[in-house]
C-alpha cells in the first residue's frame, strides 16, 4: 500500500481482514480512480444501518461472491462509501466508524467533526 493517509494525515491503517473490506480487498479503505463509490470510511456494522442501507438499495447482507463480497452482519468493519455514511448521518443512524483506517478522502464528503462524533477510536 502506497503511502496512504488518514483523516488525521497519519498512517492510514487495515480496517479489517475478517471480512476482508476495500475496493481492492486488501483491508484498506484506500481509494484510486477507479472506486468511483469512494469506499473510504472504515465503519462498524449495525443492524440498524444494515437495514437502512438495504432499504436504500444496496443489500449488504447478501454474499455475492462474484464481487468477493461475504455479506455483512452487526459487528463487521466494512469500507463504506462515504456518500451512503453521510446519508446515514443525516438520517440520524451512521454506524460508527475507526478514524485511524478512514481515508483522507472522506472529509470532501464529511467533515471530521461528523467523524469524530460517532469515532470508535481517537488518536
Amino acid at each position: 500500500m502506497p503511502d496512504e493517509k488518514n483523516v488525521f494525515g497519519a498512517k492510514l491503517k487495515t480496517c479489517c481482514t475478517t471480512p476482508m473490506t476495500g475496493f481492492y480487498r486488501d483491508g484498506c479503505c484506500r481509494t484510486g480512480p477507479e472506486d468511483l463509490g469512494l469506499h473510504v470510511i472504515c465503519a462498524e456494522m449495525t443492524e440498524e444501518f444494515l437495514e437502512f442501507s438495504k432499504f436504500r438499495g444496496n443489500d449488504l447482507t447478501t454474499p455475492k461472491p462474484e464481487f468477493e463480497f461475504p455479506g455483512l452482519k452487526p459487528g463487521d468493519r466494512w469500507c463504506l462509501c462515504a456518500l451512503r455514511w453521510k446519508e446515514a448521518l443525516e438520517d440520524g443512524i451512521p454506524p460508527t466508524v475507526v478514524l485511524a483506517s478512514t481515508h483522507e478522502s472522506a472529509l470532501k464528503v464529511v467533515s471530521i467533526e461528523d467523524l469524530k462524533k460517532y469515532a470508535i477510536d481517537l488518536i
